[in-house]
């Protein structure tokens, strides 16, 4: 059986991008002999996934030119199987075979950079200082020996009642002063060192960060194929790969009353390989959850009788729910993309390029220019800021994920904003951005009193709104806000909500059955309003919790 002496290179053709993974596919042209072969191809990432490899043989375009195959040795480390026929070869064996490449010796001080040369003088100052510093470490301790030996031949001296007192004095004095000597040149080879020692960590980390070593681990395709006649044929070669996401990403441009909004895909990847003009689809498929079954937990349901005092007393409370248009189901504990739970598809329109750099790629993936219609909206119980807010219908002919906007119009960037998941050809609102120029205070009141013979409990709520407008000197024509608030709504008839439409000043454009009371307000350049809105909770006697 022969082998490939030298890799075929194989290219990345097209790239399936996932949440946190990718598909990658690679396509070659092979000139085979007749028999059994074993190819050689890559090389290839390290990472790529060994349970997911797979191999299939296939026809020959006309104008596809194939690679010559060279015949040797190759070793055989880690595989994976597939079988692929076709009517003139068959894939028998297809595995990845990965290998250590130890780093290359050091290269020669006249091919050095600068920055490395640097480390080296560095290094080479360092030692000389160390050795410097050890000799006066040698010296220092020389000299206390010799300071005790005088401090000792004193001792004995005076003992036996010599006394040589101007040498003794001389002996010491000379020891104390070279001790002195030494240890403030210690002193300074010490502070030198120290700053020598930040200066190469310095260098160091510089060099580190400018002169990377290439990746280490390199991994090629061992194919091994019978053909029964020699030839060309395609092979088309796929598999999964880690270090690899896509995010969507938008760009929304306000030009009157026209909007463009361009759809992008963030794309990151570090898998050790480049992709160069590779045909590039996104999808939100979660292949790491596909095998996990649902999780299912017990839901026990008792019936009880209910006591006499139960059955005096209604408990009611209020609650805050969230009002939202039929659509997708949220999907909750997923993190990544929101694809109201279904998966969604993307492919860009050319060809594209990503570097194995870990940074982020923006890549284009379709533009549409609508009509839009603006509203300045204010809800005042949950903000005193008036929001901007543009509609339009989603036409880039794909469902728009929920992902960051950047916002652009006639004075340019906004700011940044959140589009959330929309359907093909669903209405879209967006936000951008609040008015300085005006300004709403809320103020609430809220009394409540008890009849004497039914003892119905009736609370009365009074909210105030006022609305100013800030304008330049010159400016002309009204501005229309869109003023909302809400009224509680009652699930139970003991309790009645009834707006006072007497009592409001003025009363609401339009109350909707979620009890959102609207007003459109023109406001002249300087102009002031005062909203007033009433409505009465009417409660029996038996309501508790109110």
């Amino acid at each position: 059986m022969s082998t490939a002496r030298k890799p075929i290179p194989l290219p990345v053709t097209a790239v399936t991008c996932l949440e946190d993974r990718a598909h990658v596919e690679r396509s070659v042209v092979l000139d085979l002999e007749a028999g059994v072969q074993r190819l050689r191809l890559g090389p290839v990432s390290a990472l790529a996934v060994d349970r997911t490899l797979h191999a299939e043989l296939t026809s020959v375009p006309p104008h596809a030119h194939p690679v010559p195959d060279p015949h040797t040795h190759a070793d055989t480390h880690i595989h994976t199987h597939t079988d692929t026929d076709t009517d003139t070869a068959t894939v028998l064996d297809v595995r990845i075979v990965r290998e250590w490449t130890p780093r290359g010796p050091v290269p020669a001080t006249d091919d050095d950079s600068a920055l490395r040369r640097r480390v080296h003088t560095l290094e080479e100052e360092r030692i000389v200082l160390g050795q410097r510093r050890d000799r006066l470490h040698a010296r220092l301790d020389l000299l206390g020996r010799l300071a005790t030996d005088v401090l000792r031949e004193i001792g004995e001296g005076a003992g036996s009642g010599e006394y040589e007192g101007p040498r003794w004095a001389r002996e010491l004095d000379r020891v104390d002063g070279e001790r002195d000597a030494y240890g403030e040149e210690l002193r300074t080879v010490e502070a030198h060192l120290a700053a020598l020692g930040v200066q190469l960590g310095e260098a160091q980390r510089a060099m580190e960060l400018a002169e990377e070593e290439p990746a280490e681990l390199v991994g090629h395709i061992e194919l091994t194929v019978e053909a029964v006649v020699a030839g060309p044929v395609g092979l088309r070669l796929s598999h999964l790969t880690p270090c690899a996401l896509w995010r969507p990403a938008y760009r929304a441009v306000l030009d009157g009353e026209t909007l463009t909004l361009e759809t992008d895909a963030m794309v990151w990847q570090r898998t050790g390989e480049d992709w160069s003009d590779v045909r590039l689809t996104l999808s939100t498929a979660r292949s790491a959850l596909a095998t996990d079954p649902p999780r299912l937990a017990e839901d026990r349901l008792t019936l009880q009788d209910r006591s006499a005092a139960e059955r005096r007393t209604v408990d009611v409370e209020l609650r805050e729910e969230e009002i939202a248009d039929l659509g997708p189901a949220p999907v909750l504990g997923l993190p990544g993309v929101d694809d109201g739970g279904e998966v969604r598809v993307l492919n860009s329109p050319a060809p594209v390029s990503v570097a194995s750099d870990g940074r982020a790629h923006r890549v284009p993936l379709s533009v549409f220019t609508t009509p839009a219609s603006s509203e300045y909206a204010c809800s005042p119980e949950l903000s005193p800021l008036v929001t901007q807010v543009v509609r339009f219908d989603n036409l880039s002919g794909h469902a728009l994920l929920a992902g960051p906007v950047d916002l652009i119009r006639g004075s340019g960037f906004t700011g940044r904003g959140t589009l959330d998941f929309t359907a093909p050809g669903a209405p879209v609102e967006l936000a951008f951005g609040s008015r300085d120029d005006h300004r709403v205070v809320r103020h609430a009141e809220e009394s409540r009193e008890t009849t004497g013979l039914t003892q119905r409990t009736l609370v009365t709520r009074t909210v105030r709104l006022h609305l100013s407008r800030f304008s330049a000197p010159g400016e002309q024509g009204d501005r229309l806000i869109v003023l909302r608030e809400r009224i509680p709504v009652s699930e139970v008839s003991a309790v009645e909500v009834r707006l006072r439409e007497d009592a409001c000043s003025p009363a609401p454009d339009v109350v909707d059955a979620d009890g959102i009371a609207r007003w459109d307000v023109a406001l002249p350049p300087g102009g002031r309003r005062t909203v007033t809105l009433v409505y009465e909770l009417s409660a029996s006697a038996k309501v508790a919790g109110l």
